[in-house]
């Protein structure tokens, strides 16, 4: 069965409907209180090239049920409407997708990173290895 619309047209599709910020602006906004950056890479990235500072990790395959509250893998951090959510991916293709998808859920607060985490390493912009965000992580539960 040949495939009629292959992933960069599902892609631009997700492009045109989705809010797509620049490293250089959730760089500039990464402390805000009221926005939450979001890792959807695979585990296995995650270890291989580390992450954002304070990037919560949802993989994208468990996203839709980690949002949707009728769901029995519900986060309640997706909760919060009045957090942004940022998403980010390798490239940008994958977190594109991922915001259009919470987008036909219902979120209005959502968007991603335009060039991904490839982007974000380009412009040097702060990352941790998976070990400094789990203490990271832990710190934050203490408080």
């Amino acid at each position: 069965m040949p495939i009629t619309k292959g992933f960069q047209a599902l892609v631009e599709e997700a492009m045109a409907q989705v809010t797509t910020h620049s490293v250089e602006a959730v760089r500039a906004r990464m402390s805000e209180p009221n926005v939450q950056i979001v890792d959807i890479r695979d585990p296995r990235e995650l270890e291989r090239e580390g992450t954002v500072p304070g990037a919560l990790l949802a993989p994208r395959g468990m996203l839709e049920f980690w949002v949707d509250p009728a769901s029995p893998y519900f986060k309640p951090v997706f909760a919060d409407e009045g957090k942004q959510f940022i998403l980010f991916c390798g490239a940008g293709w994958r977190s594109a997708l991922a915001a259009k998808t919470l987008q036909d859920m219902g979120m209005t607060n959502v968007a991603h990173i335009d060039g991904g985490f490839t982007a974000w390493k380009k412009a040097h912009a702060p990352m941790v290895t998976m070990e400094q965000h789990k203490a990271e992580s832990a710190a934050r539960k203490s408080h």
